[in-house]
């Protein structure tokens, strides 16, 4: 079936497709404010990539990287809808993602992975930062 899932990076893509898939996993509130489709198109135009996995014309997962676009780049936002995963989406997705970024000449490429998830990574050759911890600023 993989070899039936589009892979592309764009700029935009229906907003309401992309905030089902932020609320998947529990990223976005449930409630229907209409500011979440425009902030979601934000993402999308102002991310140095956005890639889309669709099968069959549905968006079934996505990823994005936010960079300078001379240096450094993070991976996030990488999510496959649940009865899709285990197949490689998420791994073809990460790949064109970080192909994407080295042909930009980006030198480094980072990611924090939730919890549970940095096996994922390692398989795809990331490699745990010891001695460094991600930080948040608080937002009260």
């Amino acid at each position: 079936m993989t070899a039936d899932i589009e892979l592309k990076i764009v700029k935009e893509a229906d907003p309401a497709e992309v905030l089902a898939l932020y609320r998947h996993p529990g990223w976005w509130q449930t409630d229907e404010n209409p500011q979440y489709l425009e902030t979601v198109l934000g993402i999308m135009a102002n991310s140095f990539c956005f890639v889309t996995a669709r099968l069959n014309g549905k968006l079934i997962g996505m990823g994005r990287a936010i960079s300078d676009g001379v240096s450094d780049a993070y991976i996030q936002d990488v999510v496959v809808y649940s009865e899709f995963r285990g197949q490689g989406i998420g791994a073809k997705i990460v790949a064109k993602l970080v192909e994407f970024l080295r042909s930009n000449d980006i030198q480094w490429i980072g990611l924090i992975s939730e919890p549970g998830h940095e096996d994922f990574y390692e398989r795809l050759g990331f490699a745990r930062m010891p001695n460094y911890t991600p930080m948040l600023l608080k937002m009260d």
